[in-house]
């Protein structure tokens, strides 16, 4: 017997997906949706492609079937370890993506919601706990155990991404868990284990690309007890002045390219910088603009030696039906961990190897004229002439504000050394 689970978008109803009794899934527009749309939820799933059916004799428009559809709904759920323990606290198979977004499914990166067929959202109801440091120590153990608090009464969440967090409410001074149909502002990272200061790491590589120029939301560093946590602002939600919070849709390239997230590398036949440029070029509103933009991110990457910057840590708004990239996010000097590798995500000029990458491979991802050269050159040579002096005068705000790590002196050095290699 088939399953199936209403899809909204921004509180309307756009479509359903189904599970048929192999297990294998099918999203269908809705009707009405289609009437009235002018864009899909995925670029992998337009509104007006679907399949041909030689046994029904016909062409189904807005349906869609087969892996893009299996790729974009996996790509609202955790991975790794937290989609294994997710899917073990639940009851369900890892791989019945399906089964876990029946139950986590009701609030997901961007503005879409899962819910059982003949369920709606309500945004109206929102039942909002805000904790005390006893209670969230309690939250921050429990997820470790339950990931996104899955099970807990009434909060369905979820979050991609293959490290513990937790989709929250921020206000006051205070984390908020919101259980009801409201949308969540800020996403919780507690620290990694075995990750030396990881939350410190992603709060200065954040910080810093703010003031490299680089689009990021914002992001703080707080405690409970001992024991640090990281917050940023969810840039695919709007607040306005009376505090009435709006989510914005988002997709990552995986999903938009109806990729499969454990693809996501570009060595396992994930995307790479030209499928990238493809997606901005063809789809962005203001596609040099956000040429631009993607760039300085690659070069920031490569500079705070970021070697985990695949496909999904890219992604799409969707602001008011038109597309622009979404502001960086995820960036942590991973080569400051030896045990990590220092194999990047995508390679540069044909290298997957920092030690090997200089200015020609850079060259390498702008067309072949003097101009674009000419822009590139400046474009990095820019960065690299203001990030050591910018990264150490961080440092030293920081520290003044009471927040200190020895990873930032490793994070320093390693773009010193990288600054370095780009002059040579």
């Amino acid at each position: 017997m088939s399953r199936i689970l209403d899809v909204y978008l921004h509180n309307d109803f756009v479509g359903t997906l189904t599970q048929d009794d192999s297990g294998d899934l099918e999203f269908a527009y809705d009707s009405s949706y289609l009437e009235t749309a002018s864009i899909g939820i995925s670029l992998s799933l337009p509104l007006g492609s679907g399949f041909s059916s030689a046994f029904s004799g016909g062409f189904f428009k807005g349906v869609h079937k087969g892996k893009k559809v299996k790729s974009f709904f996996a790509g609202l759920l955790p991975e790794e370890s937290v989609r294994e323990r997710l899917a073990g606290k639940l009851g369900v198979s890892e791989k019945n993506s399906f089964a876990l977004l029946e139950a986590v499914g009701g609030d997901c990166a961007g503005a879409l919601a899962l819910f059982p067929q003949g369920q709606k959202p309500n945004p109206e109801m929102d039942n909002v706990e805000i904790l005390d440091n006893s209670r969230l120590k309690e939250v921050l153990d429990l997820i470790k155990r339950r990931p996104m608090l899955a099970g807990e009464d009434g909060y369905r969440l979820s979050l991609a991404g293959a490290q513990d967090k937790l989709a929250v409410g921020f206000k006051d001074g205070k984390v908020q868990l919101i259980k009801g149909g409201a949308p969540t502002t800020h996403i919780l990272k507690p620290i990694i284990e075995r990750v030396k200061d990881s939350a410190h790491n992603e709060l200065f590589c954040m910080k810093l690309a703010k003031t490299m120029g680089i689009d990021v939301p914002e992001v703080s560093l707080h405690y409970v007890g001992d024991a640090p946590y990281y917050l940023v602002s969810r840039y695919d939600r709007e607040i306005d002045e009376k505090g009435v919070v709006t989510r914005i849709h988002q997709e990552d390239f995986c999903q938009a390219l109806g990729i499969a997230p454990e693809i996501k590398y570009e060595n396992e036949g994930g995307p790479n910088i030209a499928v990238c440029r493809d997606i901005i070029t063809s789809y962005a509103a203001r596609p040099a603009a956000d040429w631009i933009k993607f760039l300085n991110i690659i070069i920031f990457n490569f500079l705070i030696g970021n070697a985990d910057a695949h496909a999904k840590n890219f992604s799409l708004l969707y602001k008011r039906n038109k597309l622009e990239l979404a502001p960086a996010y995820d960036l942590l000097s991973t080569v400051v961990y030896p045990d990590l590798s220092e194999k990047m995500a995508m390679k540069i000029g044909g290298k997957y190897k920092p030690r090997e990458i200089y200015m020609r491979h850079f060259y390498k991802l702008a067309p072949d004229t003097k101009a674009a050269q000419s822009a590139m050159n400046k474009q990095i040579q820019t960065m690299v002439g203001k990030i050591i002096g910018a990264a150490q005068t961080l440092k030293f705000d920081l520290e003044v504000e009471g927040v200190g790590s020895e990873i930032f002196d490793d994070i320093i050095r390693v773009i010193e050394k990288r600054c370095k290699r780009l002059r040579a």
